[in-house]
């Protein structure tokens, strides 16, 4: 049994409670930390049998009853609380992204070297059933040699343009999960980036220095293209879809909806909406990613997303960001 302490207490933190608590075998909350802790929250926590709530995350880096920690506090946070938690002996599970800072990003990974504890970062979507299949399908050769990798990723609604000054922007908290899926589909890092963006959805998010809707171009290390389209508002639902075309062949996988079932009459054919928030979308996902990271430190196996994928995506990020300030494509060497 792996004993487990979130730190962080958020929507995030809850999420990762419920999905351990009641779909992951083989682990159990036993802790639980966050510096703004109040009643209401605690009566949460408590609800799912956890019995130590902390407001200092120290507690539980301080726990020899605690094997394992889940950082899923602000994002400013992540990296230096995973050293610490390195430090402390404790396998870790990062919320994405490490940080928005390389520096930071490689002072985890000295941290690995020195202590080498399994250390998962928080890339759900790559357990998700649809992308799991796409990969597959490449795996097994079923499409050949990648040639075109598409991938859309639309939010239902966008977020409150506060948010952006916190988030590092459209490709650090939003696209970030499509780079490491471009990655991941293909199994290849990325060489170049180049991006055409615009404010189309809300001039809000534009007096924050941001943008709203975007095209990126990746040039992948193995040869592949790829395209990702995103928006922050798309009005019929969380639109989340992936296609890699081959030599041999093409995968590609649509939306999750409520059910397949389709209505042909005299006004048209019409059908389900996608399902309309991330939570509904990859609920499973978040499970799965856990119970993968348990086995990995139960038996003492590699963790499916390490550090290398959180600082490539970070590093993809930053490389769009100065793409769309120099309008230019971006090699990823020039990040650093």
């Amino acid at each position: 049994m792996v004993r487990i302490g979130i730190i962080g207490a958020g929507r995030i933190g809850k999420v990762h409670l419920e999905s351990i608590s009641t779909r992951v075998k083989g682990a159990k909350v036993v802790a639980m930390a966050d510096p703004f802790m109040n009643d209401e929250t605690e009566a949460f926590i408590k609800g799912y049998g956890v019995e130590k709530i902390y407001k200092d995350y120290k507690q539980i880096l301080a726990d020899p009853d605690v094997d394992a920690v889940f950082i899923c506090s602000s994002t400013d946070t992540h990296s230096s609380i995973s050293v610490e938690a390195i430090n402390a002996g404790k396998h870790v599970f990062c919320e994405k992204p490490v940080d928005h800072s390389i520096e930071k990003i490689q002072a985890v990974a000295d941290a690995l070297k020195a202590h080498p504890v399994k250390f998962q970062v928080g890339f759900n979507r790559r357990f998700d059933h649809n992308f799991a299949a796409i990969r597959k399908a490449v795996d097994d050769g079923r499409i050949g040699d990648p040639h075109i990798v598409k991938i859309t990723s639309r939010d239902p609604e966008p977020p409150n343009p506060a948010y952006i000054s916190v988030s590092g922007g459209i490709f650090l908290d939003m696209t970030i999960h499509d780079f490491d899926m471009a990655c991941f589909l293909v199994n290849s890092d990325v060489e170049e980036v180049y991006v055409a963006s615009a404010v189309l959805v809300d001039p809000a998010i534009g007096e924050q220095g941001d943008v709203d809707t975007a095209i990126i171009t990746l040039k992948m290390a193995n040869g592949a293209l790829c395209v990702i389209d995103n928006s922050r508002r798309a009005a019929y639902g969380y639109d989340q879809r992936a296609e890699v075309f081959g030599s041999k062949g093409m995968v590609a996988t649509s939306n999750d909806t409520v059910s397949s079932a389709v209505v042909a009459d005299a006004n048209g054919v019409t059908g389900e909406k996608p399902l309309f928030f991330f939570l509904e979308r990859y609920m499973g996902a978040f499970a799965e990613e856990v119970r993968q990271f348990v086995d990995a430190v139960e038996n003492d196996t590699e963790v499916p997303v390490g550090i290398h994928a959180g600082m490539q995506s970070v590093k993809i990020g930053l490389a769009a960001k100065k793409s769309v300030a120099e309008h230019r494509p971006v090699k990823l060497s020039e990040i650093c």
